[in-house]
C-alpha cells in the first residue's frame, strides 16, 4: 500500500464531506471549485499552516506531533475509528506500523466449545481480512457453509462481494457489503504490508464491480454492533441484531453473534432451521424382546 497515496485519498475524501457551513465557517463569496472545504480552510480550522497542511496531505510531512493530529482530526470531524485509521496511516512514533503477524489463524478449542453452546443463534468467529475461522451450524445455514470451501475461500468480503448468492440472500446488500468494505480498508491501514489483504483487495478489485467506487471513498469502519437482515429460501425474512467482541487472548479474532427478540418470527424461523439443519441421530436397534 503506498502510504503516500493513502494520507492523500483520505484527507481529500474527509475534507469533501464537510461543508463550510457545517463547519462554522463564513461564506467568503469565492467560488468553490471542489466539494466540501479547501486546505486552507481545514489548516485555519487546525490552526496550521496551509502550506504545512498541503504538506501533511501529500504525505510530505513526517511524524506530525500528538497534537496536530488531534487538531486536524477536530477540524475534519473524524471518528473514533476514522482518527485511528489516520494515526496508523502517518505512521507516527507513538505507533510505529504494524505487521501482520505470519502463520495461519487458529481458533482455541474452548471458543469452539462456546460456538456450539450458543445453538439457537448464528455465531462465527472472523480473523484478519475478514476471514471466517469458524461458525456453528446456524451461521452455516443463515449465511453460507464455509466450512464446505477450500480454507483459502472462506472469506466474508469474499462472499458478500462475489457470490451471486449473497446478493440474493442479504437484505440491504449495497449497504452491508460496502460496510464490509470499510472494514477491509480499516484494516489495510493497521496492516499496509499484509500480502494476503493486498491480494484479496487485488482480486476485489478485478471482480466486483461495485468494489473499487467504495474502497476509493476510504470509509473505515470496524465490527462493534448493528442490524442484518436475511432473505432465507426456506423461512423467509430473518432480521438479527448483531454484536461483535474482540476475543479475549487474541484480539485478531472477533466474535460475531447474531441475536433475535424472543417470540419473533425470526426467533420462530431459527427453531426451524435449527430442526432442519440437526445431525441425524444413529439409528436403534429397536427394543430387545427377551
Amino acid at each position: 500500500m503506498d502510504r503516500t497515496k493513502e494520507i492523500s485519498g483520505f484527507l481529500r475524501s474527509r475534507r469533501a464531506g464537510i461543508t463550510a457551513a457545517e463547519a462554522g465557517l463564513p461564506a467568503d463569496g469565492r467560488v468553490r471549485r471542489v466539494p466540501g472545504l479547501r486546505r486552507d480552510e481545514v489548516a485555519r480550522l487546525a490552526g496550521v499552516s496551509t502550506e504545512y497542511y498541503t504538506r501533511l496531505e501529500q504525505g510530505r510531512a513526517h511524524h506530525p506531533s500528538a497534537e496536530v493530529v488531534a487538531a486536524i482530526a477536530r477540524a475534519l470531524r473524524l471518528d473514533d475509528t476514522e482518527r485511528e485509521h489516520f494515526t496508523d496511516l502517518l505512521g507516527s512514533d507513538a505507533r510505529t506500523v504494524r505487521r501482520a503477524p505470519a502463520g495461519v489463524q487458529r481458533v482455541r478449542p474452548g471458543l469452539y466449545l462456546m460456538l456450539e453452546t450458543l445453538d439457537r443463534v448464528p455465531a462465527f468467529i472472523l480473523g484478519r481480512r475478514t476471514d471466517v475461522l469458524a461458525g456453528n451450524r446456524l451461521a452455516a445455514a443463515v449465511l453460507t457453509d464455509f466450512d464446505t470451501l477450500p480454507a483459502t475461500r472462506r472469506n466474508l468480503a469474499r462472499y458478500y462481494l462475489l457470490d451471486p448468492e449473497a446478493r440474493e440472500r442479504v437484505g440491504d446488500w449495497e449497504r452491508l457489503a460496502a460496510e464490509t468494505v470499510a472494514m477491509l480498508r480499516f484494516e489495510a491501514g493497521r496492516y499496509p504490508h499484509d500480502r494476503r489483504l493486498a491480494e484479496l483487495v487485488g482480486e476485489l478489485t478485478l471482480k466486483s464491480p461495485e468494489f473499487s467506487g467504495w474502497w476509493n471513498d476510504h470509509r473505515v469502519l470496524r465490527r462493534t454492533h448493528g442490524a442484518k437482515h436475511y432473505r432465507h429460501p426456506l423461512v423467509g425474512d430473518l432480521h438479527f441484531a448483531y454484536e461483535s467482541f474482540q476475543v479475549p487472548g487474541d484480539t485478531e479474532q472477533t466474535l460475531c453473534v447474531y441475536n433475535v427478540e424472543p417470540g419473533s418470527p425470526t426467533a420462530e424461523a431459527l427453531r426451524i432451521l435449527a430442526d432442519w439443519t440437526a445431525p441425524e441421530l444413529p439409528a436403534s436397534d429397536g427394543p430387545h424382546i427377551t
